[in-house]
């Protein structure tokens, strides 16, 4: 009975990573084989509102440098998706939408976001696209292009409705769940407020959180957070202001941990000084809430120099900085800063690497480093 439950509770659960790595995939399988288009089903990804779906297809589509379009199904109307009829003599022509891809050697991602918001007439319209990749003999898919689609579910409490079971066998399902290593490597390329980004790392459960929330107003979620770093940049001189505008985002529970985070460690809201500045004493806290914030700005303002004689300051005190934290608070820090915007060791690696102080560092910290890449590629 046990063993049936736990059955019936898994919905193909899958991290944000590994949504990457099946969208890759897919998308790799298109390139090497034109016929692909034509046996790999179509994805949809389930999950709750606000949890980053979208910008996973987005930002794939862009790292791989082809095309995306998001088509809001919800807000579109039959003819959107199949084309307007017009008179033609004595018949009827119809008219494809422009949206869609012409060039058969084009390759992207058309999403059909918000799939379960549309209503009956829409998912039908739909059919024939995702199912066939055509539109009768009007339009054919150019076969570069993957097609995916998202939506929430019935028990999210977002506009949902259920899927038709011809259209939901021929997908292959997903759940995307909430994933606080990639969300925080997302929002450190992408540059959320390190404040958000310090309490993200230090409570991890308020990324995402739906029980016990008024799911009709502001709750924690990825999305919520990532503008809760524009509110912190905006109201960060008007606390009163700044609380309220936080509240409004992730709900009072959430937002009052969050301000007094910021309280705690606001110290470190600017830690240019101990960038720039050899003469300026490196003080890490001995809360963990305080290293968290520290690293995170550090890691913020380090590739943030007005010229090549800044980064140079920059790191310098960078290395100041690793050298005094915990073997794990440092290593956590190194690997933040090598990065760049696609996650991918880059030109920032290079530098870090060519610096003086960096053998002194792998001596010291070499052993906990390669640890913790071992926890990260298992």
């Amino acid at each position: 009975m046990d063993a049936n439950k736990a059955a019936l509770d898994l919905h193909n659960r899958i991290d944000a990573k590994g949504l990457e790595r099946l969208l890759d995939g897919l998308l790799s399988a298109l390139e090497v084989d034109g016929g692909a288009a034509k046996r790999l089903p179509p994805l949809m990804v389930w999950g709750a509102p606000g949890i980053g779906k979208s910008t996973i297809f987005r930002d794939m589509a862009a790292r791989r440098g082809i095309g995306f379009i998001d088509v809001r199904l919800a807000q579109r109307e039959p003819v959107d998706v199949r084309g307007l009829p017009v008179p033609d003599g004595d018949g009827v022509k119809w008219l494809v939408s422009s949206e869609w891809p012409r060039d058969f050697n084009s390759k992207g991602i058309i999403l059909f976001d918000e799939i379960t918001a549309a209503d009956r007439s829409l998912q039908v319209a739909a059919y024939e696209f995702i199912l066939d990749r055509r539109l009768g003999d009007l339009y054919q898919v150019p076969p570069g292009w993957f097609i995916c689609a998202a939506g929430n579910r019935v028990s999210d409490r977002a506009v949902a409705t259920t899927m038709s079971s011809a259209l939901a066998n021929r997908f292959l399902h997903v759940e995307l769940v909430e994933d606080t290593e990639t969300w925080v490597a997302w929002a450190m390329a992408v540059g959320v407020h390190p404040s958000v980004i310090a309490f993200i790392r230090f409570r991890p459960i308020c990324l995402f959180r739906q029980e016990g929330e008024n799911l009709e107003r502001g709750w924690p979620s990825p999305r919520a957070w990532e503008r809760v770093g524009h509110m912190v940049a905006l109201f960060s001189n008007d606390t009163p202001l700044l609380q309220t505008a936080v509240n409004g985002l992730v709900g009072e529970k959430a937002g009052v941990e969050f301000m007094a985070f910021r309280k705690a460690n606001a110290q470190f809201d600017d830690a240019t000084a101990m960038l720039t500045n050899a003469a300026v004493r490196v003080v890490v806290p001995e809360k963990a809430d305080g290293k968290y914030a520290l690293c995170s700005a550090v890691a913020y303002l380090l590739w943030r120099g007005r010229d090549a004689t800044d980064e140079a300051k920059r790191l310098d005190g960078f290395f100041r900085v690793a050298m005094a934290l915990p073997a794990d608070f440092s290593t956590m820090l190194m690997m933040d800063v090598i990065s760049d915007a696609k996650g991918d060791l880059s030109t920032r690696a290079a530098k870090i690497f060519a610096h003086p102080r960096y053998a002194e560092w792998t001596v010291t910290f070499g052993a906990a480093m390669q640890k913790r890449l071992k926890g990260a590629n298992p």
